[in-house]
């Protein structure tokens, strides 16, 4: 479908690069001929993927916390040090867990706001006035979730990765005159192996899910790739500040309530 060699030459951020959702990305940028860095805070999953990712091309991995600026800097300065430039920064890095918003602690809330909302902002700030400014060329993709109909359940996450789209909204128009263009995918459920770790009452909720989704399936991590990578490529060079479901029409259809009312039911 894509040239093989379209990102070659390209430097490649992608956080929570190591497993799941990232690993695809990642797996899929270096197939088209970029070099990419993957990052996260867990060293063992990166440097076992990195090795595998190396198999097909380029991968580095650098340890980092996007809740923490300074290890954020020193990602940075490394990638300045070793490359010289940074061209696509995915920030797909975050993590949340389920629970009633009315037995939701501050701390609870907080590290997921930190994490899915200040964490992106983080590394999009970062890598712009270290990169893409300085070079008037860059391109932010930010990977959210599917809440255009609230997020009942996860009201955290709900509330940062809606943060996020409008933030996609805001930088995309704030740094167009740098030539940074600025957007973000909206995955519905996506069948990973972080779905193996759920307890099995929520196996099974998944699987009656899934029966429901108006295209009989949950997405993969290439579905969710395919769509980084046209809003990373030149093929949308003139769309900047949008948010692309890619859910199987998730976000249109469905009871939003049906993961609030099994918590419920839980505790």
């Amino acid at each position: 479908m894509y040239s093989k060699e379209l990102f070659k030459e390209e430097v490649i951020l992608v956080t929570g690069g190591g497993t799941g959702i990232g690993y695809g990305i990642a797996e899929l940028f270096i197939e088209l001929g970029g070099l990419v860095i993957i990052t996260s805070r867990d060293k063992s999953n990166l440097e076992k993927s990195s090795k595998n990712l190396s198999n097909n091309g380029e991968c580095h991995y650098r340890v980092c916390d996007i809740r923490k600026t300074e290890t954020i800097e020193d990602l940075i300065n490394w990638i300045d040090k070793k490359f010289g430039k940074l061209d696509v920064l995915i920030n797909n890095a975050g993590g949340q867990f389920p629970a009633p918003a009315e037995v939701m602690s501050q701390k609870g809330w907080a590290a997921v706001i930190n994490n899915n909302l200040n964490g992106i902002f983080n590394m999009s700030h970062s890598c712009a006035n270290k990169f893409f400014i300085p070079q008037s060329k860059g391109n932010i993709v930010n990977i959210t979730a599917n809440v255009l109909r609230g997020f009942p359940g996860m009201a955290h996450t709900g509330a940062a990765r809606a943060g996020v789209e409008n933030l996609t909204k805001t930088l995309g128009q704030e740094w167009a005159e740098y030539k940074i263009r600025v957007n973000a995918i909206a995955p519905g459920i996506i069948a990973t192996s972080g779905l193996d770790s759920y307890p099995e009452v929520f196996k099974s909720f998944f699987k009656e899910i899934e029966k429901k989704n108006l295209m009989n399936r949950f997405g993969t991590p290439k579905d969710i790739a395919n769509a980084v990578i046209f809003l990373a490529s030149p093929l949308s060079s003139y769309i900047s500040g949008i948010t692309i479901p890619v859910d199987g029409l998730e976000h249109l259809s469905g009871d939003r309530m049906q993961l609030f009312n099994m918590i419920k039911k839980l505790i």
